[in-house]
């Protein structure tokens, strides 16, 4: 007969690289107990006490006049560096590519290299329609990367990723947990704008991924912030929504991963900003732990 022990030691190993931390035992009854709001999936909420709303420094209003403006902090960055970090989320290490092929992409040794591998590709029918491909910008030592869905009409036209409005609500972000656009690496994760900037399709998607890939390979962040569900879903390889992503701290090849809202969705829904806040500021005390 098997040993009981060695099945329950072998089964809190698999939650364990599941990354789960919790494990529920039923009662005297042989039921397991109602789940809690916080622990249902999709509610958004991590199942832990600790989550972001109710973390001292984390949950205070952001007032209008200082709301996301450069130079100037929502709160207490500084009270909140010792709080505790959100639970851990989904982990994703993509396959290695191919030792015996050539790859080009591969043999990238630097990221104007890639940029020009973007410059050239037609992959997908999104180079058909594009005016300019947007690889990304940002120095090739920056300590975090943020990740985007896609250009817009204005990127296309640039070159230039995040420009426009939702480009300059970013920079205010950032500016908001003092690190200027300058120091950080932003691109996206399709290369070349959608017809009409509709969501990228899989094969779209799935012919880009590399490129972002080698980016974040070559420029080896210590925290990137994916921004938007798109943005987060490909990353990550996952169908979870954004609000079940939220509070977690994800990990891509080992790098901790924020997931947020994307600046564009905070120009349709400004009620989204606070929750937005606190996102980055836990990217910020993973930039400085």
């Amino acid at each position: 007969m098997t040993d009981a022990r060695a099945l329950a030691r072998a089964y809190l190993e698999q939650q364990r690289v599941l990354g789960t931390d919790q494990v529920v035992l039923p009662g005297a009854d042989g039921r397991l107990p109602p789940a809690s709001p916080a622990s249902r999936p999709g509610s958004g909420v991590a199942a832990n006490p600790d989550t972001p709303a109710s973390r001292p420094g984390l949950g205070e209003p952001v007032s209008e006049a200082n709301e996301l403006t450069p130079g100037v902090r929502p709160g207490n960055l500084e009270a909140s560096a010792s709080d505790p970090l959100p639970p851990p989320g989904v982990s994703y290490d993509p396959p290695a590519g191919d030792l015996f092929t050539k790859d080009p992409l591969r043999e990238a040794g630097t990221l104007a290299r890639v940029a020009e591998l973007v410059a050239e590709c037609r992959k997908c029918r999104l180079c058909e329609t594009r005016q300019h491909t947007v690889p990304g910008e940002g120095p090739a030592d920056a300590r975090l990367v943020v990740v985007g869905e896609g250009p817009g009409r204005t990127e296309d036209e640039t070159g230039r990723p995040f420009v426009g409005q939702a480009g300059d609500l970013l920079t205010k972000i950032l500016a908001a947990i003092d690190l200027p656009r300058e120091r950080v690496y932003i691109c996206n994760i399709v290369k070349c704008r959608p017809p009409e900037n509709r969501t990228p399709q899989f094969d779209e998607i799935a012919a880009c991924l590399p490129y972002l890939h080698r980016q974040i390979e070559l420029v080896g962040p210590k925290v990137i912030l994916a921004m938007g569900g798109t943005a987060a879903q490909a990353l990550l390889n996952t169908k979870s929504s954004l609000g079940g992503m939220r509070n977690l701290i994800h990990r891509f090849r080992g790098t901790p991963v924020v997931v947020t809202y994307h600046p564009a969705a905070l120009l349709r829904n400004p009620n989204w900003k606070k929750p937005t806040w606190d996102d980055v500021r836990i990217a910020r005390r993973l930039l400085d732990a």
